[in-house]
């Protein structure tokens, strides 16, 4: 982007320096990067774009003297690379390889992790090639008997897997000092035992195109969310921690998730399918859904040329919504506090059924549906009056949340909208002034999202006038006044009395034939039940065991997960 004169991220959660990204190539309008800047470029993007990089790398000419840790001789030819004792983390790029010229590579004493790449093997004037005292695994590729290879302070090179992984679901735990089960103390990689949800940054790499751009599918303040294809078509969504997060409140984050999604299961609630820790790596795997947020279909559907959603569909998916954190709060073997519903954390499938995502920011709740808190997290526009002002989180934290996404969904706005009067700024401001000023049907001509209804629908505006008043009180400013989840799943259920599963495999699974008896029904569901499966699992350390999240896998797509070329 030559023509580039501002960069705006506003209202981000950043951290860390800022790296200078007005240095490279300044180019003339039309000509190109020199091929030697994209191959170094790519080579930093595999160990996190370090800030020393940017602050150092300037130009378009590498071999000026100026680039920190590069060489040249003097026809410009990289001969060589030392980045030896540089903090580097990540993995050693398959595009050194490209660097024909190279003599010598020197990356000791850093945090790299993975494995050597096979690619350095076709260099043929490499005469050094230093990996010391990191935390690489796996096979030495064969090199030239002229390379002095210097692999050692690298306790698992060589070996086919750094830790040996049981795919037992109980197998025993041991707990290291990160509380994470099952790492090894001398390396970067780490493993928490469930089942087999391990899954390899190689796959991961593979299935996504190496974190291609054109593979992003989302964005949040944790990292960013890549479509994974594998070898058979089925489609998975890899999200992986930004580096800048990847500290103790990022793992705090990571281990949480991992922790809620192997302990709960439902249809509502998006599945975990695997994860990665390797080095500063952290990947969670899940089900792909297709339709990508429920934001994207409220507020940018225009943007992206899509239908708006019409108000039953929108009943659809609250009541969706609304079943999978009833099941949180109430049905599950413990009781969960989402902390962070909106419609940014709500996905959407190809017949647009709803599943709740995002559980970092999960809590586990005590009887009296309480989490001791001590610093605020969540959205702002989606936080419960109490919890900004004190702290104090419960389940009715989770109600007001959900309340604020009904009012969004009647009325297409978002939560917080900066770019209206300020009396109209706050959403729930605004819905609770217009409710109290208009109590005839001029309220809803007020405040209803033209989109979703057609003119002269009166069954929808009367359902849309249940639905407001239930998120009215849903967005009590009295937490003790709000209903619970259960509730608000039976208003919503009378108000779709003609909704039906998608297709016959839903309507076997969950629904009810009401011409068949009930023994007939019971071993149906038996049956099912059996199919689903039901067993424990032990996880994290101190965690009880409770049922997976884990769905039933066609073997063809486990396997997909255990080779490194993701087949």
């Amino acid at each position: 982007m030559t023509g580039l004169e501002e960069f705006w991220l506003h209202s981000n959660s950043f951290s860390g320096p800022l790296p200078d990204f007005s240095g490279f190539c300044l180019l003339k309008q039309g000509v190109p990067c020199d091929p030697r800047v994209h191959t170094l470029l790519s080579i930093a993007a595999s160990f996190g774009y370090p800030v020393n990089f940017a602050e150092n790398w300037k130009g378009n000419n590498p071999c000026d003297g100026s680039w920190l840790g590069i060489s040249c001789d003097d026809d410009g030819n990289i001969t060589v690379i030392n980045f030896q004792k540089m903090g580097l983390n990540g993995a050693i790029s398959p595009e050194f390889g490209k660097l024909a010229a190279l003599q010598r590579l020197l990356l000791s004493d850093n945090n790299l992790t993975g494995t050597i790449p096979s690619s350095l093997t076709s260099l043929a004037f490499l005469k050094e090639l230093d990996v010391s005292d990191n935390s690489l695994v796996g096979k030495v590729p064969t090199f030239s008997k002229n390379v002095l290879l210097k692999t050692q302070g690298n306790q698992n090179i060589g070996k086919d897997s750094p830790i040996p992984s049981s795919t037992s679901g109980d197998a025993p735990l041991s707990e290291n000092a990160s509380g994470l089960a099952g790492s090894s103390p001398s390396s970067d990689i780490q493993v928490v035992e469930a089942g087999n949800m391990v899954i390899s940054i190689q796959v991961l790499r593979n299935v996504t195109n190496n974190f291609s751009v054109e593979n992003i599918i989302g964005r949040g303040g944790f990292g960013t969310v890549y479509r994974g294809d594998l070898h058979d078509g089925t489609k998975i969504a890899v999200k992986r921690m930004e580096g800048g997060v990847v500290g103790s409140k990022g793992l705090n984050e990571f281990k949480s998730e991992i922790a809620v999604l192997t302990k709960v299961r439902h249809r509502n609630l998006v599945s975990l399918l695997g994860y990665c820790l390797d080095g500063g790596e952290r990947l969670l795997v899940y089900e792909y859904m297709p339709q990508g947020t429920l934001s994207r279909h409220l507020f940018d559907w225009k943007e992206e040329g899509l239908k708006p959603l019409e108000w039953k569909k929108r009943l659809a998916i609250a009541l969706d919504v609304a079943r999978g954190v009833e099941y949180l709060h109430s049905l599950a073997h413990q009781s969960f506090i989402h902390r962070d519903l909106k419609p940014l954390n709500i996905l959407l499938g190809d017949d647009m059924n709803a599943k709740v995502a995002d559980f970092g920011l999960v809590r586990l709740a005590d009887g009296k549906g309480c989490a001791a808190e001590t610093k605020l997290a969540g959205t702002f526009g989606y936080l419960a009056p109490e919890y900004a002002a004190i702290g104090r989180v419960t389940t009715k934290a989770d109600v007001f949340s959900f309340g604020v996404i009904l009012m969004e969904m009647i009325t297409g706005r978002k939560a917080l909208d900066e770019s209206l009067p300020e009396e109209s700024v706050h959403l729930v401001t605004w819905f609770r002034r217009m409710q109290i000023a208009n109590k005839d049907a001029s309220f809803l001509k007020n405040v209803v999202d033209p989109s979703a209804i057609d003119a002269g629908d009166e069954e929808s505006l009367a359902g849309i006038t249940a639905v407001a008043d239930l998120a009215g009180h849903c967005c009590n400013r009295d937490p003790g006044q709000r209903p619970d989840m259960g509730h608000a799943v039976n208003v919503l259920s009378t108000l779709t009395e003609l909704w039906k599963p998608s297709d016959p495999d839903t309507e076997e699974s969950y629904g009810i034939d009401l011409g068949t008896s009930l023994p007939q029904a019971l071993k149906r569901w038996q049956a099912f039940d059996d199919r689903v499966g039901g067993g424990t699992s032990s996880f994290l350390a101190g965690i009880d065991s409770t049922y997976t999240s884990i769905p039933t896998r066609r073997p063809e797509f486990a396997e997909s997960f255990t080779s490194l070329d993701g087949r």
